[in-house]
Parts: C-alpha cells; sequence; structure tokens
C-alpha cells in the first residue's frame, strides 16, 4: 500500500530486533519507522523507546489492529508521533504518514479525547517536588525558558536541533502536568525547582 506511492520506498523488517539492526546499520536514514504494537521478540512500545534513545528527533508511527486505548498513555509518554489502524484505507494511510513526516500527530478522536479525559483527573496542585523527576538537563531548560530564551537559542547553546528541545520541552511540560511555557514557569517555582525571583 505504501509503495503504490512513488515517492515512498519502503524497507521492510519483521521483527522489533531486525528493526533495530537495519536502523543502526543502515547507509541511509530513515524519514519514518511504522511499526505494529505486537511483534516477535520485542514489543512496538519497547522498539520505540529504543529508537528514540538513540535519536530523539526519530518519527515513528505505531501501526495496529489491536484496541490500543489500554496502552496509550504508555505509547504517548514513550514519544511516538502518531497512530495508524491496520483498517486505514491506502489513502489514510499515506496521508497519515505524510502529517507524520510534516511533525503533526495522528492521533484518532477517540484516543484524543481519551487524553483530554485523564488531563482533567489530574489536578496539578496534587503534584509535589516527590512526584517530579527533573534530570539535569531539564533544570538547565527550566531554568532557560524561565530566563525568556527562545527554542532557537535552546538549541544553540546546547547543541542540539530545535526539534529535540522541543522533544525536551515536552517531556517537561508532561513531567510537570502543563502546557505551555509560562505554566511550566510557574509550576517550577511554586515547587522549588527554580527560584522566584527567575524569569
Amino acid at each position: 500500500m505504501i509503495e503504490q506511492d512513488g515517492e515512498m520506498k519502503v524497507t521492510v523488517a519483521h521483527s522489533a530486533l531486525e528493526a533495530l539492526n537495519k536502523v543502526q546499520t543502515g547507509k541511509e536514514p530513515f524519514d519514518l519507522i511504522l511499526c505494529d504494537l505486537n511483534m516477535p521478540g520485542i514489543s512496538g512500545l519497547e522498539l520505540t523507546k529504543r529508537l528514540l534513545q538513540l535519536d530523539p528527533d526519530r518519527k515513528i508511527v505505531i501501526y495496529s489492529g489491536y484496541e490500543i486505548g489500554s496502552h496509550f498513555n504508555l505509547l504517548i509518554e514513550s514519544g511516538v508521533s502518531g497512530f495508524i489502524s491496520k483498517t486505514a484505507s491506502r489513502e489514510q494511510l499515506h496521508n497519515s504518514i505524510r502529517c507524520a513526516l510534516r511533525g503533526e500527530a495522528v492521533i484518532p478522536i477517540t484516543l484524543l479525547k481519551q487524553l483530554r479525559r485523564n488531563e482533567v483527573l489530574v489536578a496539578r496542585s496534587e503534584l509535589s517536588i516527590e512526584d517530579v523527576s527533573i534530570n539535569e538537563k531539564e533544570m538547565t531548560i527550566l531554568s532557560e525558558v524561565a530566563a525568556g530564551v527562545s527554542n532557537k537559542e535552546l538549541a544553540a547553546s546546547l547543541h542540539v536541533s530545535q526539534r529535540n528541545v522541543e522533544y525536551q520541552l515536552t517531556r517537561i511540560f508532561e513531567k510537570l502536568n502543563v502546557r505551555s511555557r509560562s505554566e511550566a514557569i510557574r509550576e517550577a517555582k511554586r515547587l522549588g525547582l527554580i527560584s522566584m525571583e527567575t524569569y
């Protein structure tokens, strides 16, 4: 189905470990990894984690015939770029891949509603410093954000891509249960992660 689009070239792997090997030894980088949730050996979730450890900028889309609602939060936390059902048409499949390549998340509406519900259920005031595991790199990013440094400037000072900075910020937002830079600064101050004077 994918190869019927003349602009897309496909490399197939029959297991997660084979996929991992092809990614690591391939001469050309893959633009996108489309992987099944259930595979022989390690799962698509574990494969996603390992691939993103190698390159946080990598785009990974889960392609599954199973109901993934029960795995949704784990998959979001793992950093996938989206989900495509095996019942999708060729046109939907091609469109979903192109969306992911543009950096747009591909999430079924039913799962999007579930994510929104779960976020509403977690009260921010419930978070305490013990609940938040911010590492040293994330603390640096938080302090820079509080000082008004842009993503572009952060990328330059950390010697990483802007996409990497965005990924790191998304992880920080998730840990603090916030949705924006300003909310992250307020929450970090409330928790004592950054000083009240910092802005």
